[in-house]
């Protein structure tokens, strides 16, 4: 453990002693206080003992945190240990809870702020929600956009940074010490109006891939043109009389909308164990299926495809529809999408039937599809104007 008096010279050019792979330099003039310096990185960490247990306490990285302020937190943190308080809050300043901060103070005031926290939690707090925000560094973000890039596309990827660029920008406009990690020239190219769908080909590979409860969660997808997280989220309790009720709570639009469930897609979810709220899940249903990126690449490596996304899935029901005859409005209804014009305004009919005649079709031309049946084409009638 070596002591010296820390000067921003030899903060700047320290590196760790020969045969350490990280050292930690105590500054003698705030004990306690140690830079831990390793080949690659440099954070402030501060020893101490607190209820007869020795602990250390890191908060931020250098230069992030500069010298002069390093010694100002460790005082404070030593002043909190006098008084009996675990300084662990001091260091409270990890990414997630800068975010919770920003979208309680001005992230709620957007009208995608729902949205934006909900990309949060399932793509960047798994990872990155934990780590002190001073520490973040470049490569842990591109690392992050990378698996983001390959399991929802690039447009996600994209999306996801410029919240975490506000974030981090908003939290370097409160902070006298934070710079954010993040240059132009990290965002990934955004597929404009993106049009891909599975051919018959690929939804048979990825309908017969045996891939447990991602597998039903996918071919569910497809008998229901959902939105990914409408169907992962799903709960029994939303279930009643073979109807799928999705809450305004959940809805993109804010409305409750009403799916007849398909014979098929009934007997996907009826064959997965009842535990818990959540219909899709992989722990005792307290939480909806997680880590749809990791099982999606698992599930291309079983099916032998490749270069599709989930929401892929809801554009490739949607395309059915109409090879199955499904007049245009029954098959937007279906989806969820408001009709624009004076119908959309006036009419208040809640196309129950034709909805549920409209997914039948769908199930059934993805059977004749995934067992190689040939069979005409039953057009459905549309409602007289």
């Amino acid at each position: 453990m070596p002591q010296r008096l820390l000067t921003d010279r030899f903060c700047i050019g320290a590196k760790p002693r020969d045969g350490d792979l990280q050292t930690d330099y105590f500054d003698t003039q705030v004990s306690g206080l140690a830079l831990r310096v390793s080949e690659s990185h440099k954070s402030w960490t501060l020893h101490y003992t607190l209820g007869g247990k020795r602990r250390r306490l890191t908060f931020g990285a250098y230069h992030a945190i500069s010298l002069a302020s390093a010694r100002t937190r460790a005082d404070e943190a030593k002043a909190a240990i006098a008084q009996g308080h675990d300084p662990q809050a001091i260091a409270s300043e990890t990414l997630q809870a800068i975010c919770e901060l920003y979208m309680a103070r001005d992230g709620a005031k957007l009208r995608s702020a729902e949205w934006r926290k909900s990309a949060l939690e399932r793509h960047v707090y798994p990872t990155l929600g934990a780590r002190p925000i001073a520490e973040i560094r470049r490569s842990e973000i591109v690392g992050l956009l990378d698996r983001i890039e390959e399991g929802s596309g690039p447009a996600m990827a994209t999306l996801t940074l410029a919240i975490i660029r506000k974030v981090m920008n908003w939290h370097a406009s409160r902070s006298d010490d934070f710079l954010s990690p993040i240059v132009r020239g990290m965002a990934r190219t955004i597929e404009q109006a993106r049009d891909r769908i599975l051919s018959d080909d690929e939804i048979r590979k990825v309908w017969a891939a045996n891939s447990g409860i991602f597998g039903a969660y996918v071919r569910f997808l497809l008998l229901t043109a959902a939105r990914r997280n409408e169907a992962s989220e799903m709960t029994w309790a939303e279930i009643e009389g073979g109807d799928w009720t999705l809450p305004a709570a959940r809805n993109k639009t804010k409305v409750d909308l009403v799916r007849p469930l398909s014979r098929a897609a009934r007997e996907i979810i009826e064959a997965l164990p009842r535990r818990g709220s959540f219909v899709f899940t992989t722990n005792d249903g307290l939480k909806p299926i997680s880590s749809l990126s990791l099982f999606k690449r698992r599930l291309d490596a079983a099916s032998g495809t490749k270069g599709w996304t989930l929401h892929d899935c809801r554009r490739t029901a949607r395309s059915l529809m109409s090879r199955a005859g499904v007049p245009t409005d029954h098959a937007e209804r279906c989806l969820g999408h408001v009709i624009g014009g004076v119908r959309g305004v006036y009419d208040r009919h809640e196309y129950h039937a034709e909805k549920q005649q409209a997914f039948e079709a769908l199930a059934a031309l993805i059977e004749r599809i995934v067992t190689g049946t040939q069979a005409g084409v039953v057009q459905l009638r549309g409602r007289k104007q």
